[in-house]
């Protein structure tokens, strides 16, 4: 994981300077004494997975490899998990209730017909970590999503995907127009 630095006390005043604006604050996450800003972490519960629990565990590696603001763990036994993710015979779509908070379904459907399972649970992680779906659009996009064909296995966010997921947990303060509404089910 990369390391970006953040001066605790610079993100500290502009939370405070955004609250006190009315805007939506949202905390930052902390930094360590020599700066560092820790990534916010995110915990995911795979058990419920059943056959694309290694797509699963790939799909947050994945993501864990291409932003640094965020890190997706597998929750600690007996730990509440941020995200499940469970399988089913519909088609894939997540549930977000909150920025890093929601389920995701792995639909068989979707596999059935082609599609790549590392590349479907990379595409809902990236729902539940604020990305809208982008339809139709071209493989090198993760949130096109089923556009692009079943031919295409990129499970890789583009640069833009990237910076968008920096932004909401990197210290970004508030949600931008094209993100996910909260409390939302995507079905891709």
């Amino acid at each position: 994981m990369h390391v970006r630095t953040l001066t605790s006390g610079l993100a500290a005043a502009l939370v405070v300077t955004f609250s006190l604006m009315g805007g939506q604050a949202v905390a930052a996450p902390a930094a360590d004494a020599d700066g560092a800003l820790a990534a916010r972490v995110v915990t995911y519960d795979a058990s419920g997975s059943a056959e694309f629990r290694s797509a699963v565990d790939r799909g947050a590696a994945i993501w864990n490899e291409s932003v640094d603001a965020v890190e997706l763990r597998p929750v600690a036994a007996g730990q509440r998990a941020n995200i499940r993710v469970l399988a089913d015979n519909g088609w894939p779509r997540a549930i977000t209730t909150s920025l890093g908070n929601g389920t995701v379904y792995i639909g068989r459907q979707a596999v059935n017909e082609g599609h790549n399972t590392i590349r479907i649970s990379s595409h809902e992680l990236g729902h539940i970590l604020g990305l809208p779906d982008r339809k139709p659009g071209p493989c090198t996009s993760l949130m096109s999503g089923s556009s692009a064909g079943t031919t295409c296995t990129n499970a890789y966010p583009n640069t833009a995907e990237k910076a968008e997921v920096e932004g909401y947990f990197g210290g970004g303060f508030a949600r931008t127009a094209g993100a996910v509404p909260l409390n939302t089910m995507i079905v891709d």
